[in-house]
């Protein structure tokens, strides 16, 4: 019994000089960086680095804010990218906000399995992923027309005639796997500023983005074998 009390005040030590630390990263970056949002920062369990959530980014410094690391630490071990886990954790999207009625929907089999992308329809690994997803079975997926202007200049419009076509899903089919435009002006009432505008709200900034039904997200082309597992793995 005589340790417990020394084993509590030595907990404490090292979270009140964590938090000191946390402090001194804070103000050093705010100086640096005045209009940066610093989401969180949290000591790491490897070489005192402390990770830094700033502006969607996730960086690393040391306690001192003496220097920023830019990079992936990666797990040489497991072969993990601790980096990308983490960052997909705070990244993780509450399913049920997502304005679903703004993406086209697919269903295949029974579709249990749920799925969000946010695509653009230019994007030439987005058309990839598409490939990829006719090889599963029993999904339902939602996805979000959600045109990177600066990369593909025509992807809005497009968009938003895909939208306005009379069967959006084969307007779909028809401009990503044959490069058919729909034949309208993409002036009804549609979605694509919205989705835009909620993309960037999620610091959404390349495409395809995946969000599965626990709020992970995934982004980037998955191969239809790795797709099947990520589903197992984040089924809510």
């Amino acid at each position: 019994m005589k340790f417990i009390p020394f084993a509590i005040a030595a907990t404490l030590m090292l979270a009140a000089s964590a938090q000191a630390n946390e402090a001194v990263i804070r103000k050093a970056l705010l100086q640096q960086f005045p209009k940066a949002q610093i989401s969180s920062i949290k000591q790491t369990p490897y070489s005192g680095l402390f990770e830094v959530y700033l502006d969607g980014q996730l960086l690393y410094s040391d306690a001192k804010a003496q220097y920023l690391f830019a990079g992936d630490v990666i797990d040489f071990e497991n072969r993990r990218n601790l980096t990308q886990a983490r960052l997909n954790q705070l990244q993780a999207v509450n399913w049920d906000t997502l304005p679903l009625k703004n993406a086209l929907k697919t269903v295949k089999g029974d579709g249990a399995r749920k799925l969000v992308v946010f695509s653009d329809v230019d994007c030439p690994y987005c058309r990839k992923l598409e490939a990829e997803l006719t090889r599963i079975d029993n999904i339902t997926v939602y996805t979000f027309l959600y045109p990177i202007e600066g990369l593909h200049p025509r992807a809005v419009q497009i968009s938003k005639q895909i939208w306005c076509a009379p069967d959006r899903n084969k307007a779909w089919d028809d401009y990503t796997t044959k490069d058919i435009v729909p034949k309208n002006d993409g002036q009804c009432a549609n979605p694509v500023d919205e989705t835009i505008a909620l993309g960037a709200r999620l610091k959404i900034s390349g495409t395809p983005t995946l969000i599965f039904a626990d709020g992970q997200r995934i982004p980037g082309m998955v191969p239809a074998a790795q797709l099947e597992r990520l589903l197992a793995e984040h089924a809510k």
